[in-house]
């Protein structure tokens, strides 16, 4: 059975197909549900207590705002979050690309509405938990995106924003930081007006843009539990406007500590060539890398990120290395995650050893949805947000 034979097969009767695909030892599951594209990724906890029972459980949030929770063995879906105010939004282009987030509880899990709020929802039944939930992280969820994915991090949810597909005025970049326990704001870092450390409404902010819009969207340092960022388009002056640049925060990101800024910025702005087209990586030893749009990989040093001081400032340039991504194309997401551009095609497993195909797995088309591996299976979800269809798919391998 080819990879069009399954999804034709799947999308005519409304119900999974069980398939061998290249004679791989993979059984597929392709779950068809009414709930919206998961232009994402999943999360996984294996073994928590869902609806009475125990489930390995996958947990995704769709464009507009559903978040599922899903047995992983049947694709069933075990309960539904469904945000207030839904049918303001679900068919229009306001929408969220962002991964939820498990707490290292396994209680709770942290989800993103396009309406601009993170939600706290329970494991057990998907309910909003109550003490200061939901949290809203802007002020005008119409030209500002949560899009990243969330993180978690010493009882905090990151959460970052960007903006819509076409940039459309006003809206700033910038990062919040949420108490888990008491849904209490600790930090906001504004990459534009960063001299004001709350909420702004984007209209009063001078300067628009410097999208976080990588899908890790706030990465945490190993150790020190700095905040790293890669920002987009738009104006730097090495005070309170730092577009296409790399900025180190505070665990709370309450203070800038560091930032790197390419010589060049002024042309990546100018060239729609954004340097956060990609989140940061961290390597060990203190080292980083950044890729861009400009297909280009920067290595930098944690410890002084401008290759001078290890203060922000006005200082561009300082990298320890710059090599060309492989065909020098533009980064936009994980380097492990691959896309060919076909209408449909498959997801490939490889021998991280050799580089040889080890199966091709069914798969349709996707945009941001990078697959996970848990236990023996691997999820992806499928779609495009900019299509914003109330309708998708997940697909579910597991070994046979």
């Amino acid at each position: 059975m080819t990879i069009e034979d399954v999804l034709t097969a799947e999308l005519a009767s409304g119900q999974p197909v069980p398939t061998a695909v290249s004679g791989e030892p993979y059984e597929s599951w392709h779950v068809i549900h009414d709930d919206g594209t998961a232009d994402s990724s999943a999360i996984y906890l294996r073994g928590v207590l869902v609806d009475g029972a125990r489930h390995d459980t996958l947990f995704v949030t769709t464009t507009y705002g559903k978040t599922l929770a899903l047995d992983a063995s049947s694709g069933r879906v075990l309960w539904r979050f469904v945000p207030r105010g839904i049918a303001g939004w679900a068919g229009s282009p306001q929408i969220t690309t962002a991964t939820p987030a498990a707490d290292p509880n396994r209680r709770f899990v942290y989800a993103a509405s396009p309406d601009g709020l993170v939600h706290k929802l329970l494991v057990a039944n998907g309910r909003e938990a109550a003490g200061g939930w939901p949290v809203r992280i802007t002020f005008d969820p119409t030209h500002e995106k949560i899009a990243a994915a969330l993180n978690f991090s010493r009882g905090r949810v990151l959460v970052t924003t960007g903006g819509y597909y076409g940039d459309a005025p006003p809206y700033q970049g910038h990062v919040v930081t949420i108490a888990a326990a008491t849904g209490r704001i600790v930090g906001v870092f504004n990459s534009l007006c960063s001299d004001r450390a709350t909420i702004i409404v984007p209209s009063t902010c001078a300067a628009t843009d410097s999208a976080i819009w990588g899908r890790a969207g706030a990465v945490v340092e190993p150790g020190s539990g700095k905040l790293l960022v890669a920002t987009g388009n738009a104006p730097w002056n090495g005070k309170t406007n730092w577009g296409d640049s790399v900025l180190e925060l505070s665990p709370d990101a309450t203070k800038l500590l560091q930032n790197w800024t390419p010589t060049n910025q002024a042309e990546l702005n100018r060239n729609d060539s954004d340097l956060g087209s990609t989140s940061p990586a961290v390597l060990g030893g203190g080292l980083a890398v950044q890729g861009g749009k400009d297909g280009l990989l920067r290595l930098l040093d944690l410890s002084r990120l401008n290759g001078v001081s290890s203060s922000p400032g006005a200082t561009t340039g300082g990298e320890l290395q710059t090599i060309a991504a492989p065909g020098k194309t533009a980064v936009f997401t994980a380097p492990a995650v691959w896309q060919d551009g076909r209408e449909t095609g498959g997801l490939r497993v490889y021998d991280p050893r050799s580089g040889s195909v080890l199966a091709t797995l069914a798969a349709g088309q996707g945009h941001w949805n990078s697959p996970i591996v848990a236990d023996g299976r691997v999820i992806l979800p499928e779609g495009n947000a900019n299509d914003h269809s109330r309708t998708g798919v997940i697909d579910i391998y597991s070994a046979a």
